[in-house]
């Protein structure tokens, strides 16, 4: 998917392990397998640096670069040859859970459109990743159902809590209207993805996107691409 989205050769990633070292695990477009299994501690090299600072982070040459510390050249430039780098954290409700990196050889370098969709997936990550799992949905609907008829007050109360603390807070509501390409949409346009960048990403036209656009900001009752993502966030949709 980032691959696709960015058009970047080389992209590569992985997620944290207990210890918080990130673990790379996935590549398209590596040379050889010097990066696989390679663990990246926080505040080391680039993805270290992206796990530190909470937030995207790219280099236009890695090689001479003084932004991060340098112990991974060896594999970076040498073995892999990647000049510009970019590495992305996936970060769910303040924790940084994993890192997206996107990369090129030679004279070219990562631009700003390719940090937008990655910025895009690793949102997108990050919302399955906060999801509870629909067991875990199914246990906490029967925990409130089994509260409700807890004639204890005390008791009930404690159970609430219980419930709450799990994750089983109701629910936001979505707006029942918006329709999963409305919500893609908006999901891009919330990273600065302009109308023809989302088309390019969903296989669109570009009217389609604008129409997709308005129907949206119709049903949030807004007038702006920016307040309807504003809407869309605060009922939870993105």
């Amino acid at each position: 998917m980032l691959r696709r989205a960015t058009g970047l050769p080389v992209v590569f990633g992985g997620a944290l392990t207990p210890g918080h070292d990130l673990l790379l695990s996935s590549f398209l477009g590596t040379h050889g397998s010097s990066l696989h299994g390679l663990r990246v501690g926080t505040g080391r090299g680039l993805g270290g640096t992206a796990i530190a600072m909470g937030t995207a982070v790219r280099v236009n040459d890695y090689a001479t670069t003084r932004a991060i510390t340098h112990e991974f050249d060896q594999m970076v430039v040498v073995n892999e040859r990647l000049t510009s780098v970019f590495a992305y954290p996936v970060t769910v409700r303040g924790t940084v859970r994993g890192v997206l990196y996107g990369a090129v050889r030679g004279q070219t370098t990562v631009g700003d459109r390719a940090i937008r969709m990655a910025g895009a997936i690793a949102q997108g990550f990050a919302q399955d990743l906060d999801m509870p799992s629909i067991p875990t949905q199914a246990a906490l609907r029967e925990l409130a159902e089994v509260a409700k008829l807890v004639g204890d007050p005390v008791l009930r109360e404690r159970l609430r809590k219980v419930h709450q603390n799990l994750g089983g807070e109701p629910p936001v509501s979505v707006p029942s209207g918006l329709t999963p390409r409305e919500l893609d949409t908006l999901r891009l346009a919330a990273v600065g993805a302009s109308n023809r960048e989302i088309a390019a990403e969903l296989g669109l036209s570009t009217e389609t996107v604008k129409a997709y656009l308005r129907g949206a900001m119709r049903k949030l009752g807004v007038h702006n691409r920016t307040a309807a993502v504003h809407a869309a966030r605060s009922t939870g949709a993105l």
